[in-house]
């Protein structure tokens, strides 16, 4: 829970703003920095007291239903490399902002509705939902499960307030049409209506593709 928060205050618009106004040098680098100390916080730790934790087995996929859970897996692990070819990698690490010196990069993004983004808001959360509750299931596991699902559900809230405040009511319209951590087959954007609010929101003409 206190990674959860920290991971959500480093995140928020006042903080950066607030980096911005008192080290304005360390801009270009906060997203960087942001995702190295992400990375650093998250393995270590909670890693090694799950593993280290001795608890009960509660559930293990047998026969088919393991067949069924591992295949669900795969699938996952197959939309997120897939997802990432709509990501620009260097953008979204912060590599490229440390290099260009860019300052507004993290508060003026493009809004893009990739293929994914038109089925539910946040794809990766719904993909790494079911990479955690197809597998065998012990009490320790159980908890983290409990507690990276409890945060998607308030750190979405939470991110989901900071892209309102960027685009307005382009992404209140999105919120209103495509569902937030789960798919729902009546709930979903066309093409055409990804691209109108990517134009709303981002004042340009709707790119092609996509």
């Amino acid at each position: 829970m206190l990674y959860f928060s920290l991971h959500s205050v480093l995140a928020s618009l006042a903080v950066k703003q607030y980096v911005a106004g008192r080290f304005p040098r360390a801009v270009p680098a906060y997203r960087l920095l942001y995702n190295g100390v992400a990375l650093v916080l998250l393995m270590p730790p909670p890693l090694m007291l799950m593993y280290s934790t001795d608890s009960p087995a509660l559930w293990q996929w047998r026969g088919g239903w393991a067949w069924a859970a591992d295949g669900v897996a795969m699938l996952a692990i197959a939309g997120f490399f897939w997802s990432l070819r709509y990501y620009n990698g260097q953008e979204f690490l912060g590599w490229r902002q440390a290099q260009d010196g860019d300052t507004s990069r993290d508060t003026h993004e493009r809004l893009t509705i990739s293929p994914l983004h038109r089925y539910v808001r946040h794809p990766w959360y719904f993909l790494a939902l079911l990479l955690l509750w197809t597998r065998d299931m012990n009490a320790a596991f159980l908890v983290t499960c409990l507690a990276i699902t409890g945060y998607f559900i308030v750190g979405s809230r939470l991110e989901e307030n900071k892209l309102v405040a960027i685009y307005g009511d382009a992404y209140h319209q999105y919120m209103a049409r495509v569902p937030g951590l789960i798919p729902w087959p009546s709930k979903r954007l066309t093409r055409d209506q990804a691209a109108a609010l990517e134009q709303q929101a981002n004042g340009t003409p709707p790119h092609a593709g996509g």
